[in-house]
């Protein structure tokens, strides 16, 4: 939404291809607010509006946090760490079976999400 410049090149063309739908947890909006709050964000103008044009970006879709995804997050296989964000947004992955692009070295490092930071390369 903002040209964030850790995307890479790549994954920005995927995200702005037409039909391409992109799943946001609802607790990454919580993320981002507290982000804000804390002022390890800037965003460019007042996050109400930006959260309001960032929403309604083509093929973006807020997904519902719901109490099987909450239970789901107290029973991650494995180790996973304590962060209660990042297990709920973990746990919607695993149960919508979906791939998870995130820069977070603790989910890209557990391995019963498939977690990527970056579009995977395809060989042909």
């Amino acid at each position: 939404m903002h040209g964030d410049s850790r995307l890479s090149n790549e994954l920005r063309v995927y995200l702005d291809t037409p039909g391409t739908a992109v799943g946001i947890s609802a607790i990454s909006c919580w993320e981002v607010a507290k982000l804000v709050e804390h002022r390890r964000v800037t965003l460019s103008r007042p996050i109400e509006e930006w959260f309001a044009l960032a929403l309604a970006y083509p093929g973006i879709r807020l997904l519902a946090l719901t109490p099987r995804i909450a239970v789901e997050s107290t029973k991650l296989p494995g180790v996973f760490h304590r962060d209660p964000a990042d297990q709920l947004i973990v746990a919607k992955a695993r149960l919508f079976d979906c791939p998870l692009l995130t820069l977070d070295s603790k989910i890209l490092a557990y391995s019963h999400v498939r977690a990527l930071s970056s579009l995977p390369t395809t060989t042909q």
